[in-house]
Parts: structure tokens; C-alpha cells; sequence
């Protein structure tokens, strides 16, 4: 007897432990939502035993790549928001949505480049994703979203915190000049004046001499390309022709000018994008906005990470946890 009960205690735990993951095994709601003829996969994360308590939503833009919003191995999951969202969700529900036509969920050892981006069969981005990938998609979509998750009995409309990182910070200022429902934004790690500029102040960087490695002039001779080029929707060499152009003109800038919602910069002092983020300051003084407030981390890269004597990001000293309780203050106080 104790034989046969030996034998199915085994067969439960080879079964818990080869049964699919989903994404209620790391601690989220996960709803799929019809955006016209596109599933999306969005993702709630609550603080546990009050996913049913009325509260706000902070909804977060990510970055940019085709990557799954849940990346796993077989030591359990890795961070879905770069920021622990432990504070925020005192306070909020939290939500985040998958890029269009990427899996939810991936194990690491299936995704190329550094285990990020997920690729498919043939080993290329697929091409629904680089369809979709484009800014007025992003914002369009978002906003869809928003209307039906606040049509849930545990979402409050009392105040909608929409923040967005990177690529995301661009998604997020437009959504919020097309949403009258946005209260508050949070705008981190971008460049006010697009993805163009990013791009053309990443390679000036890697220039070391007026002859030889002028990278600036080729992402000039880029640029050129794409606005000829400003409708093509070729994925073979990366992001299109398109999506460039989307996430260039008009600039982030343009949309966070409208805005009479209070607004929260946040930016690393050592990223590419630190003077444009404080040219916007010096425009904000100018034009003498009382709703920006800017938070400029000294010394630190686009993910806070301060840098060490040779220029390389020190992973050790992780200031994420110390910016998301920044933008809670804020919330507070605004």
C-alpha cells in the first residue's frame, strides 16, 4: 500500500512540474482582449487578495523588441515590469500588454539575442509583428484597452496613470494627448525629440576621430532613407522603414507640449537622451509650465544603472526599486 501511495505522489509532481506555465503561476490576471482582428494578451498584476478591491489602473507601456511580456527558466520567472512593482500596486492595479503577435510567455533558452527577442520558426521576427509594430497602432490599441478594462467592477475611474519607458514613453504621450481619461503621465527614459535623435546621438558616441568612423553622417544618410522611404513596411533588416518614421515624426515633444495633465520626466543624466530631456526642461521653464516635473538620476544610464570608470553599467547597484517609489511620491503629491 504504501508502495502504490509512493508511486502516486511521484505521478503528481512529474505532472505539476510538466504541465504548461501560465500566467497565473507568476502571480498575474492575464485577459485576452479582441482588438479588432488581433488577440491581446494583457496582464494584471494586484496586490495579492485585493485583485477584486476597486482601484485605479497604472497602465505601463514597455520598451521595444518582439519580447514576451513573461520570460521564464527552470529557476522560476524574470521581472515582467523593470521596476518592482510591489509599492505601485498598494495603491493601483497594474497592467501591461504584449507586443501584437508575440507569445505572453517564452522560456529563456528560446529566444535569441541575449535571450530577449523572440523569433519564430524560420528564426526571423515574425512579419504580423513587424506589421503592427508602429506607434499610431500602439496608441490606438492602448487606449481600446483601457475602455474595457474600466468597465470592470474592481477598476476605479477616480484617476488613470498611464507611464511608459524608452520606445514606451513615446506611446505613452501620445496616448495621453487622444485620451481625456489619462490624469496623470509618467514619461521615463525617452527623447523628446524621437527615435531619429536616439539614434544619431548613439553612434556620435561611438565616433573617435573626424575620419574614419563617422557614424553620425551614415545615420543622417539613414534617416534620408527612411522619410523617402516613410511607408514601407520591409521588415528584413529590422524595425520598417515605417515604424522608424512613426516613432521620429512628429516628435514626442509636439505631443507633451498639449498637455495640461501633470507629467513626470524621469531620465538617466548619462543616456544619450539626457540633453534633449533637458532641452525640454529649459522649454517647460521657458514657456512657464507648472504641470512637468523633471527627475534627472545623476550619473546613471537609460535603466539607472550608474556607470563605472571605463563606461560599462554597474549591474550590482539596481536603482529601479528607488525610481518607482519616486513616481509613487509623485502621484501622491500630485
Amino acid at each position: 500500500m504504501k508502495k502504490l501511495i509512493s508511486i502516486f505522489l511521484l505521478l503528481i509532481v512529474i505532472t505539476a512540474f510538466g504541465q504548461t506555465k501560465t500566467p497565473e503561476d507568476f502571480g498575474f490576471r492575464h485577459i485576452v482582449y479582441k482588438y479588432k482582428n488581433d488577440n491581446v494578451d494583457i496582464l494584471i498584476k494586484s496586490k495579492k487578495g485585493e485583485e477584486n478591491v476597486k482601484k485605479p489602473l497604472f497602465f505601463f507601456c514597455q520598451g521595444s523588441l518582439p519580447i514576451p511580456l513573461i520570460k521564464y527558466d527552470e529557476y522560476g520567472g524574470y521581472g515582467v515590469f523593470p521596476f518592482i512593482p510591489d509599492s505601485l500596486s498598494e495603491k493601483y492595479h497594474l497592467v501591461i500588454v504584449s507586443k501584437p503577435y508575440i507569445p505572453v510567455m517564452a522560456e529563456i533558452k528560446t529566444l535569441s539575442e541575449n535571450y530577449c527577442t523572440y523569433v519564430d520558426s524560420t528564426g526571423k521576427v515574425p512579419k504580423e509583428y513587424s506589421d503592427k509594430n508602429l506607434l499610431s497602432y500602439y496608441v490606438q490599441r492602448n487606449i481600446a484597452v483601457i475602455k474595457h478594462l474600466q468597465k470592470q467592477k474592481w477598476v476605479s475611474p477616480t484617476q488613470l496613470v498611464v507611464a511608459g519607458h524608452s520606445e514606451g514613453s513615446s506611446i505613452a504621450a501620445k496616448m495621453a494627448t487622444e485620451c481625456n481619461k489619462i490624469t496623470h503621465l509618467i514619461y521615463s527614459g525617452g527623447n523628446p525629440l524621437g527615435r531619429v535623435m536616439s539614434i544619431i546621438g548613439q553612434n556620435r558616441a561611438r565616433e573617435t576621430d573626424t575620419d574614419s568612423t563617422r557614424f553620425g553622417e551614415r545615420s543622417m544618410r539613414y534617416w534620408e532613407k527612411v522619410v523617402k522611404n516613410k511607408n514601407c513596411m520591409d521588415n528584413s533588416h529590422g524595425d520598417t522603414d515605417k515604424t522608424t518614421f512613426d516613432f521620429s515624426y512628429p516628435p514626442p515633444i509636439k505631443h507633451l507640449e498639449k498637455l495640461k495633465i501633470p507629467v513626470l520626466i524621469t531620465y538617466g543624466t548619462k543616456d544619450e537622451s539626457a540633453p534633449f530631456n533637458d532641452f525640454l526642461h529649459v522649454e517647460t521653464i521657458r514657456q512657464g509650465k507648472k504641470n512637468f516635473t523633471f527627475k534627472a538620476y545623476i550619473g546613471t544610464d537609460h535603466n539607472f544603472y550608474p556607470l563605472t570608470e571605463d563606461n560599462k553599467p554597474n549591474f550590482d547597484i539596481y536603482n529601479w526599486g528607488k525610481v518607482a517609489d519616486d513616481w509613487l511620491e509623485w502621484l501622491n503629491e500630485n
